[in-house]
């Protein structure tokens, strides 16, 4: 089966969205993450499993768009004692891929392990992480992200810093 120029585009498009928020992440441009959220936006980190229901059962973070600003907040405080120094961190990104379109909401997902540094040492996380995107006023804004752990399932180091 052959690709269509605007499946290509928008994968493209996709990708780029996606580096661009690692990179950004990784910057500590934490305003300018923020700014890709829409108003609706949902934050999620599962706990013990990926597909459990988080209205019903713990995750590791469950953030609705107010609580995305509030964790930002902290982190522009200074006073996150946990990262300071901040943790210097890479994200590497793979296998992006589209999952699904329908109207104007873009699901895609990709494989994601970040390497971090910090006084206590050095942690790699590894991930699937899906989005939902929203095309709006001409770029890309995420109105959810979810990044299954591979190790959720067991105790974690205090994740202080946007994954």
């Amino acid at each position: 089966m052959q690709a269509d120029c605007k499946d290509d585009t928008l994968l493209r498009d996709v990708e780029q969205f996606i580096y661009r928020e690692a990179r950004l992440q990784d910057e500590y441009q934490y305003e300018a993450w923020e700014a890709l959220w829409t108003d609706d936006a949902i934050y999620w980190l599962p706990a013990n499993d990926a597909d459990i229901d988080p209205e019903q059962q713990m995750s590791i973070i469950y953030d609705n768009r107010s609580r995305i600003g509030v964790r930002v907040r902290q982190l522009l405080s200074g006073k996150r004692h946990t990262q300071e120094p901040r943790s210097r961190l890479r994200h590497f990104v793979t296998n992006v891929e589209i999952l699904s379109r329908e109207r104007e909401e873009i699901r895609a997902g990709c494989n994601v392990m970040v390497f971090e540094s910090n006084l206590r040492g050095e942690t790699v996380w590894a991930a699937r992480t899906e989005y939902l995107l929203r095309p709006e006023g001409g770029t890309m804004r995420m109105a959810r992200k979810k990044v299954a752990l591979v190790n959720n399932d067991r105790p974690l180091y205090t994740l202080s810093f946007l994954i």
